[in-house]
């Protein structure tokens, strides 16, 4: 960041308060997979905020504001927007610490618990905001996510071929993934974009959200970075969510329990797929560290996914057999 950008977001955050550049300090707060950085504002009376910058050349600032105030409105827990420089990629925020989820995962009874009040906040997601203002989740952009893995994992960082079975498995996932509801989806509900504060989880990093399956989120959470449950406890929290959110309306009765395990299986496979890709990319594209390293926890996740889709056996035998001590070689060569 230079300094000209760092003086002009002094400058700005000051004015939000009234006061002089020197009256306030501003610390990094830490930045994500995006362009986006952020840092902690401290005024005079020792209250603090949170200043995101977002540079209008590599951020689009507008979909963070817009749902912002509307998720807000419908009482969700998410960081309110005090001020907005859309032209310069300023935005002042609420200060929800330093706490991301996955850091009070420190025990299994702690994990089960914290998911549990994160599908809480998934349901009510779901039943306060309606999905219709936002990009709709369709054929097309699942298919390009579904694309990032062979052409960034497979292609341009293993150097391997697709195999014969993807063509089949790739329509068999965007199928599922349509033939659920459609409902307002966060599309990153990893632990890391909840926060703990005030006894509450806030939801963060939510630019990206859309009216797509209903099952999304609740992947995102169940198989994220930060944890793997095993087959029993996945189906335990997938029941427990179709049976709500079969009482609440938002899931109808055509769709049973067996029925939506499948289609959840096949959104976290999707999905995983997907994220290989994105590591990939983020490496060899974004100079981004840190990665790799995550590529054997995702592929634990893409074998269970892969379990659970019997049709779709091949393609488990080639992600056994090819991919994973391919994926294994490449990691022994490179710093991850």
């Amino acid at each position: 960041m230079s300094s000209s950008r760092i003086n002009a977001l002094i400058a700005w955050a000051a004015h939000q308060h009234g006061l002089s550049a020197d009256a306030i300090t501003l610390a990094p707060a830490g930045g994500d997979a995006s362009f986006r950085r952020y840092f902690r504002l401290t005024l005079p009376d020792g209250a603090t905020q949170v200043v995101m910058d977002a540079p209008p050349s590599q951020e689009d600032s507008q979909p963070f504001v817009t749902i912002a105030h509307s998720w807000h409105g419908a009482g969700l827990p998410v960081p309110k927007v005090h001020a907005a420089d859309l032209e310069q990629g300023f935005l002042l925020l609420d200060d929800l610490g330093n706490t991301p989820l996955q850091q009070l995962f420190t025990d299994e009874t702690r994990v089960r618990g914290y998911h549990n009040q994160a599908l809480t906040l998934i349901a009510d997601l779901q039943n306060r905001v309606s999905p219709q203002a936002l990009p709709t989740y369709d054929a097309a952009l699942l298919g390009r996510e579904l694309d990032l893995f062979p052409e960034w994992c497979l292609s341009a960082w293993l150097d391997l071929a697709v195999p014969d079975s993807w063509k089949a498995l790739r329509a068999e996932l965007v199928d599922q993934a349509l033939a659920q509801p459609v409902v307002c989806v966060h599309r990153d509900f990893d632990a890391m974009n909840l926060m703990a504060h005030d006894q509450r989880l806030f939801m963060i990093d939510f630019q990206d959200a859309v009216a797509g399956p209903i099952s999304y989120d609740v992947i995102s959470l169940l198989r994220g970075r930060y944890w793997r449950f095993n087959d029993d406890q996945f189906t335990a929290f997938i029941l427990a969510f179709h049976a709500q959110a079969r009482r609440d309306g938002r899931m109808p009765p055509s769709i049973d329990a067996t029925t939506f395990l499948h289609q959840s299986q096949a959104m976290a496979a999707q999905r995983t797929l997907k994220v290989l890709g994105i590591f990939c990319r983020l490496t060899l594209r974004d100079q981004k560290t840190g990665y790799l390293a995550r590529l054997p926890h995702f592929m634990d996740h893409l074998d269970d996914s892969l379990a659970g889709l019997p049709a779709h056996a091949d393609f488990a035998h080639w992600v056994r057999q090819t991919l994973r001590p391919a994926i294994a070689a490449r990691l022994s060569e490179v710093d991850t």
